[in-house]
């Protein structure tokens, strides 16, 4: 049965840096997986992915340089490594398989983890 939890969510001063962990399901984990994001009025959003036709990782310009995903397989675990944070990425983050589906097919999301940056 599908299982997502994510982790690792906080609060920092503009500049900081927070590391988000999402332990998920294997039906879900043998997939590429995303990041998404959803901010307050804002619709959900994915900021990194492990799927990309380049065999690298895919970042959202709004990201890319400050953020790193990752897949630990022996753990079943994704994380998102994230440096230089802004307050405009205050959001909950959630993570899922990505097969290049809207957001709005998802049937399944986790619980999420609410990142703030603030000073």
């Amino acid at each position: 049965q599908a299982h997502i939890v994510e982790s690792g969510g906080g609060s920092v001063q503009p500049g900081g840096a927070l590391r988000l962990s999402c332990v998920a399901s294997r039906d879900i984990f043998i997939w590429d997986m995303a990041w998404f994001r959803q901010a307050p009025g804002k619709e959900r959003e994915l900021v990194a992915s492990t799927r990309s036709s380049s065999g690298l990782p895919y970042y959202v310009d709004s990201v890319e340089g400050r953020f790193t995903i990752s897949k630990d397989h022996a753990k079943n675990t994704l994380y998102l490594q994230m440096n230089e944070l802004k307050p405009e990425d205050t959001a909950v983050y959630y993570c899922n398989k990505d097969r290049g589906w809207a957001v709005t097919e998802y049937d399944y999301w986790g619980q999420g983890t609410q990142v703030t940056v603030s000073s």
